[in-house]
């Protein structure tokens, strides 16, 4: 799962430093380039809740195999498209196709982990899992940064990422066979000669028989709803969800256009980029813990706070300066996700997790639609700097949602 996550965002990682190398070869505006991430976000929305609701019927781990033969090949088209013809509507298409493979991911490995863990272990598991998936921002935005230096062009770059994502695609596959064969092996397996392992076993059959009859009522008895708790505190924590992705979305976004309005090449903003990601890393990792120690409140309010000072650093400080604290500002930006995450959680039934998780993933990819959109225009029409200010307005409106996070942590131990 971790694994997986780590390819699939690495993937989604790369229009960060491939967005302003088109908009440079294309001469394409702010505005443009978000339609364009727009266009891969939208796919993700729409297909968040049709997934988590397909995993209920087949299952969460062969979607992981479509979704990232299905993100493979939309970034593949991406390097071609040149070749086919320079297209807006093309590269729209592509991005739409990437963002479609990308859907099969978050929701599914989410509802994985919320089935195995439980408390403070849940937040910790999801804090590993969404650090999985930086490392893999961070392999892939490094490696076409590095590659690109060579002097290979991005499309043939791209072309070679697409195509380790497909290959992915077919390991995953093939590891499932391999456990699906031997799962079965086990379960034909004759066990007639010993009396009392065949007795046992029918002891066992029965009791699970009647915890599986348990299960199908209380399925039946909420098949009509989404699984979802408490309802209030859920949308409150949905709309942190949706006001805090759109902040990680745009700034994610516009930091190399920022760092080469502040006077560094596209090289150094790709790295610039880079060294973001890696602060989230850390960010997303030790959150789930920070939680786990003193709740989702007090952390995601910390958090944020920290966001806001880094906001700051950003209008204020040179580029030099700026590019050494970037890995912390990428820290807070970053790390709040994990809070809001593990808070999902606590107001789903678990065994419609996948529901719940993909109606959240669906405001966070709904938010990085709209966020890039509406921002670019500000960033046209306004400049860089008053994008900036809007995310801190964004961010200070989500540290009042975040007094509706209830502490229940505190008495958890790991």
């Amino acid at each position: 799962m971790c694994c997986a996550h780590a390819v699939q965002d690495g993937l989604v990682a790369l229009q960060f430093v491939l967005l302003p190398v088109l908009a440079q070869s294309l001469g394409l505006n702010y505005t443009q380039v978000g339609v364009l991430k727009a266009f891969s976000n939208l796919a993700m929305s729409a297909l968040e809740i049709p997934a988590g609701i397909l995993a209920e019927r087949t299952g969460e781990k062969w979607l992981l195999v479509a979704g990232l033969t299905g993100a493979g090949l939309g970034y593949a088209g991406v390097s071609v498209s040149q070749s086919i013809g320079q297209s807006f509507a093309l590269l729209c298409l592509f991005f739409l196709l990437a963002g479609c493979g990308a859907a099969f991911q978050h929701s599914l490995c989410s509802s994985l982990m919320v089935k195995r863990f439980q408390g403070a272990r849940r937040r910790k598991a999801l804090g590993t899992y969404n650090a999985f998936g930086d490392v893999g921002k961070l392999m892939y935005t490094a490696s076409f940064g590095l590659i690109l230096g060579f002097g290979v062009g991005w499309n043939v770059v791209v072309m070679i990422l697409a195509v380790s994502a497909i290959i992915f695609a077919g390991v995953v596959w093939y590891l499932l066979q391999s456990a699906q064969s031997i799962t079965d092996a086990q379960q034909s397996s004759p066990v007639l000669n010993d009396h009392e392992a065949a007795s046992s076993q029918v002891h066992n059959a029965q009791a699970s028989s009647t915890q599986l009859n348990n299960l199908r009522e209380k399925s039946q008895a909420d098949q009509n709803n989404w699984g979802i708790l408490n309802p209030v505190r859920f949308i409150v924590v949905g709309s942190v969800v949706f006001l805090d992705s759109i902040v990680q979305a745009v700034f994610l976004v516009f930091i190399a256009f920022i760092l080469i309005e502040k006077g560094s090449t596209a090289d150094v903003a790709a790295f610039g980029v880079v060294l973001t990601l890696s602060g989230g890393t850390a960010g997303k990792f030790a959150a789930g813990f920070l939680a786990a120690r003193f709740g989702d409140r007090v952390s995601f309010i910390s958090i944020q706070l920290a966001t806001i000072a880094g906001m700051i650093a950003v209008i204020t400080l040179p580029l030099v300066p700026l590019l050494f604290v970037l890995p912390l500002i990428g820290v807070v930006v970053q790390g709040s996700s994990t809070v809001c995450y593990g808070s999902v959680a606590d107001h789903i039934d678990e065994n419609k997790s996948a529901r719940g998780y993909a109606l959240v993933y669906t405001l966070a990819s709904l938010a990085a639609v709209v966020g890039p959109l509406s921002l670019g225009w500000v960033a046209d029409s306004y400049g860089l700097e008053q994008l900036v200010w809007s995310l801190m307005i964004i961010t200070a409106i989500t540290i009042a949602f975040g007094f509706s996070f209830y502490p229940k942590l505190k008495s958890v131990t790991a």
